[in-house]
């Protein structure tokens, strides 16, 4: 009867699945905002691991060869979606040999089901247009709103693969519902001064964000997504601020900092660095801290520009 536990691993292994309900779960996320939510509704059945770390632009990865072992092992992979990744996972995904993460099989998951997706385009798309995505803007983990459905989404996906921990995971998910709950009252208040407020963006980057707390996006830095600031279309939208008497410019902290600084100057606009995703800085460490320090700074520049 002692050898019934080895005997248990072999077979889990040799079918692919997890080697027993002790083992924790391995889920890999393209972004470290669902491995966070991963972890907080996991708890401590799963160990997380993000391809994209939150200081590094999600559309352009590194396809480090770590990565293909890290697939290799996985029980669960949470992706964005809406082509967001479409540059370096697929081949990863096939070197890494594990077809229990392929799209269609239970180790995958689309996060962007069943989230709230904004500008979803309604003519053919082409290259002139810049960096359109074609299925809509893939920035929707910035509204904390669609951060409730992917953890709801993951919580399902983790008590398919485990059903052992399904009652943790429901406990866990109902523990972060309450605490998003909390915080959002918060967020709101914070930022319900400035409803309506106008606001200049670097890169299309927070439609989602924007819509949940009632800013207004008017204009972009770049004068089509992906594309640089020229000096013609800079000097536009230095002349769209001062007309409309846009406050702030947000920016990611990927970006190259001088055209928006100078646009700054030529306006009084305030630059105010907002970080898309977790880990971006070292006190943002999960995905409710990411909106307190973003709502935060974000409150602060258009308080201190009144």
């Amino acid at each position: 009867m002692r050898s019934a536990p080895r005997i248990s691993l072999l077979i889990a292994l040799a079918l692919g699945l997890p080697a027993a309900s002790s083992a924790k779960l391995q889920v890999v996320s393209t972004l470290q905002d669902f491995a966070a939510l991963a972890q907080a509704v996991g708890g401590d059945r799963v160990e997380t691991f993000a391809l994209a770390k939150g200081y590094q632009d999600p559309h352009f990865v590194d396809a480090k060869p770590s990565f293909v072992l890290r697939l290799s092992r996985a029980d669960l992979l949470v992706v964005a979606g809406l082509e967001l990744e479409i540059g370096y996972l697929p081949p990863l995904i096939d070197q890494s040999r594990n077809q229990r993460i392929h799209p269609g099989n239970p180790g995958y998951l689309d996060a962007s089901a069943g989230c709230e997706i904004l500008q979803r385009p309604t003519t053919p798309i082409t290259r002139a247009m810049g960096d359109v995505h074609p299925y809509g803007n893939p920035h929707y983990w910035t509204d904390p709103e669609n951060g409730r459905t992917i953890a709801r989404s993951i919580a399902a996906r983790l008590s398919e693969l485990d059903p052992a921990g399904a009652a943790d995971f429901a406990r866990n998910l109902a523990e972060f519902e309450r605490r998003l709950d909390l915080k959002l009252a918060e967020w709101r208040a914070k930022l319900a001064p400035f409803a309506g407020t106008k606001v200049v963006t670097y890169h299309d980057s927070w439609p989602n964000l924007a819509k949940r707390f009632d800013l207004d996006v008017i204009g972009y830095i770049e004068p089509k997504p992906g594309i640089p600031p020229s000096p013609s279309h800079t000097l536009e939208i230095i002349n769209l601020i001062r007309r409309e008497k846009v406050p702030v410019v947000l920016i990611e902290p990927y970006f190259d900092s001088r055209t928006p600084d100078h646009i700054a100057q030529q306006t009084g606009a305030k630059v105010v660095t907002l970080y898309p995703s977790v880990g971006g800085r070292p006190e943002i460490g999960d995905y409710l801290a990411l909106f307190d320090y973003d709502v935060s700074a974000l409150a602060a520049a258009l308080a201190s520009q009144k």
